[in-house]
């Protein structure tokens, strides 16, 4: 029988597929500390730029932590197909703030900053809700439990942060542009994700030798999430309300390690 846990352990179990999916997942989290890192630099607002740069430190942490995982295994990172770059394509959609506008060594226009907050809003969203899930697969295992649990509270961190920052923009005025722009992030997100996850397993199978019928199953189950987000589901990613963690990325990174 297919389901979540069984999927993940066949991932863990074979070498060269978990080498795949902690390569995929390493490259975005790498992604995400330089972009935080470039915003955090060229953000004018000197309360906001450090909780960023906060958010960007978990980011890189979170990229050495899957490379650890992938070291103690004695494997190395691999190039990720163009196809599962989930960053790069909502990119190319346009959505975020684009690598080139980060290259620039300009400041940051209250708008550019909604257009990122509601980019992390969404995909932070995302992620944690995948962290939650890996932390109900694998939240007690010893190789990985400590892992999955430190990304997991990081990534309910930086959601927290996001929708902190998107109330306090709405509050002074901004509110509609924040709506626009979380729900049109959201419906290319949805897409996105819907595509990135087919590629993914598409890429799994061959590596994983699985039957035609498991393949479309799999594919099935993807298009059944899509349909329900379309439907409505997107919806979850574009409220708003105050986090039981206020001020989540406040103060420095606490000293974590993971070798």
């Amino acid at each position: 029988m297919l389901s979540a846990r069984s999927l993940f352990q066949e991932i863990h179990d074979d070498d060269q597929a978990f080498r795949l999916f902690c390569s995929i997942a390493a490259k975005g989290e790498d992604q995400g500390g330089w972009e935080n890192g470039r915003i955090a630099r060229l953000v004018p607002d000197e309360v906001l730029a450090p909780k960023v740069a906060r958010h960007g430190a978990d980011e890189d942490k979170h990229g050495r932590i899957f490379k650890a995982l992938m070291h103690k295994r004695g494997l190395r990172e691999r190039d990720v197909p163009d196809d599962t770059d989930y960053t790069m394509i909502l990119e190319r959609q346009g959505i975020g703030l684009a690598h080139a506008r980060l290259r620039r060594d300009e400041p940051l226009t209250e708008r550019d900053v909604i257009t990122y907050l509601a980019h992390s809003r969404v995909t932070e969203q995302r992620a944690a809700e995948q962290m939650l899930m890996l932390k109900k697969v694998f939240g007690d295992h010893p190789e990985l439990g400590r892992a999955v649990r430190m990304i997991s509270n990081d990534e309910d961190n930086h959601l927290a942060f996001c929708h902190e920052e998107l109330l306090r923009l709405a509050y002074h005025g901004h509110g509609r542009a924040i709506l626009e722009t979380l729900q049109a992030t959201a419906r290319a997100e949805i897409r996105t994700y819907r595509d990135v996850s087919l590629a993914v397993m598409a890429h799994l199978g061959e590596l994983l030798r699985w039957s035609g019928a498991k393949s479309a199953a799999l594919a099935a189950g993807i298009h059944a999430v899509y349909a329900y987000e379309r439907a409505g589901g997107w919806r979850r990613m574009t409220t708003l309300k105050m986090p039981a963690r206020l001020n989540a990325l406040g103060g420095p990174a606490p000293h974590e390690q993971f070798a």
